[in-house]
């Protein structure tokens, strides 16, 4: 029974015509479900209720499979970005265990030893209605090779980004292309800004942003941070 709940979300949500279902009688024993009659009603999409993709009736957003998409690196690497999804916890666990301690305090601004189920749950359990990250997996291996989020405010109009890639793989024109298509997203869901903190010793980073286009200013309250801004409208 959770099983075909399950289906019939997924095909509300893969086919946005379809209005009604209605299955009934549906049976259900030892040996699994059984429709005897099922009615289908559908009709022309309507504009969603909410800015951004998606469907505005939805109690929670669908993973949005339309934004998984191949690149290549300047070096020809294949790789497949996609959103984040919960069962990427161990996929995000490998990922972190590759990246230096040095490059982990830079992400987070402080050491982080301890990749628990708790603190990875954080990461991969998104609520995309509010929040996105976008994977790069390596085409060939299925590994992670870099991560970047955005989280939006209350008002969905401003959104906080942090990016973070495997110390082995910088360089390589990777962060470029995940900065890009958070900027992408970003302006597709209409949302106005985007902000960033860095420490001011992460050179590589400011470098970017202001390549980017993003404002770089002090922090009035921290002499150890940069704040990084993007208009987009």
């Amino acid at each position: 029974m959770a099983l075909t709940l399950v289906k019939l979300a997924q095909l509300a949500a893969d086919l946005p015509e379809v209005h009604e279902f209605d299955i009934n009688p549906l049976l259900a024993d030892e040996n699994g479900v059984l429709a005897l009659d099922a009615r289908i009603a559908v009709e022309p999409l309507s504009q969603p209720k909410f800015k951004g993709t998606g469907y505005g009736r939805f109690a929670v957003r669908p993973y949005p499979k339309e934004w998984e998409q191949g690149h290549a690196l300047q070096d020809g690497t294949s790789i497949l970005v996609r959103p984040l999804r919960p069962e990427d916890e161990p996929l995000l666990h490998a990922f972190h265990v590759r990246v230096t301690a040095e490059d982990l305090r830079l992400r987070f601004f402080a050491p982080i030893k301890d990749f628990s189920h708790v603190f990875l749950a954080r990461l991969t359990q998104l609520d995309y209605a509010r929040a996105m990250a976008f994977a790069a997996l390596d085409g060939t291996t299925g590994e992670i090779m870099g991560v970047v989020r955005l989280h939006a405010d209350a008002n969905y109009e401003k959104a906080e980004y942090a990016i973070l890639i495997r110390s082995d793989l910088k360089g390589r024109g990777l962060g470029w292309k995940l900065m890009e298509l958070m900027i992408s997203y970003a302006r597709s869901e209409g949302l106005r800004q985007i902000e960033g903190q860095v420490l001011r010793e992460n050179i590589m980073m400011l470098q970017m942003c202001a390549e980017l286009g993003f404002e770089v200013a002090d922090d009035p309250a921290d002499a150890t941070i940069k704040v990084v801004s993007l208009k987009l409208r």
